[in-house]
């Protein structure tokens, strides 16, 4: 058992060796979607708290992301984030990708599947009430509608 602990200690260590790249990619205030939508205030503070750490490229790395193997999930989570949805270049979606997007959020949002409930263990600011849900996918939902108008014209 003794000898399990060492290797487990020793491997532990090593690991710390190999950290994750937290450097974000440069801002993009012409395509961020909270500027471009000239999204109101109170929604543009919930959506930068619960979502923009990993949808986005402002994220802020919590302290255990600087700890193998978390960072590694950690790190994983906020590519995977980004791949889906990235707030920060929002613009560079086409308008009929904006209303999937948008119509996927507010699916997310109404099944109570984002922010995911690992994310709320070091973000406890980031849980959504009730009312704050009704809020994003009414805003959500006329972006999309916005987005819709607009391609038909």
């Amino acid at each position: 058992m003794k000898k399990i602990v060492i290797i487990l200690l020793v491997a532990f260590i090593i690991i710390q060796f190999f950290p994750i790249d937290k450097t974000n990619p440069p801002p993009t205030p012409g395509m961020d979607f909270l500027k471009i939508k000239n999204t109101p205030e109170p929604i543009a503070k919930i959506i930068s708290t619960s979502c923009y750490d990993c949808h986005s490229n402002e994220t802020q790395y919590p302290w255990y992301a600087s700890i193998s193997p978390a960072s590694w999930f950690v790190k994983n989570h906020i590519d995977e984030g980004r791949k889906h949805l990235n707030f920060s270049t929002f613009a560079v979606y086409e308008p009929k990708q904006q209303a999937h997007k948008m119509e996927e959020c507010i699916e997310m949002i109404e099944k109570e599947e984002m922010p995911l409930e690992s994310y709320y263990v070091g973000h406890q600011d980031a849980k959504l009430t009730a009312e704050q849900r009704k809020e994003l996918v009414k805003y959500f939902k006329k972006v999309k509608e916005d987005t819709e108008r607009k391609m038909l014209f």
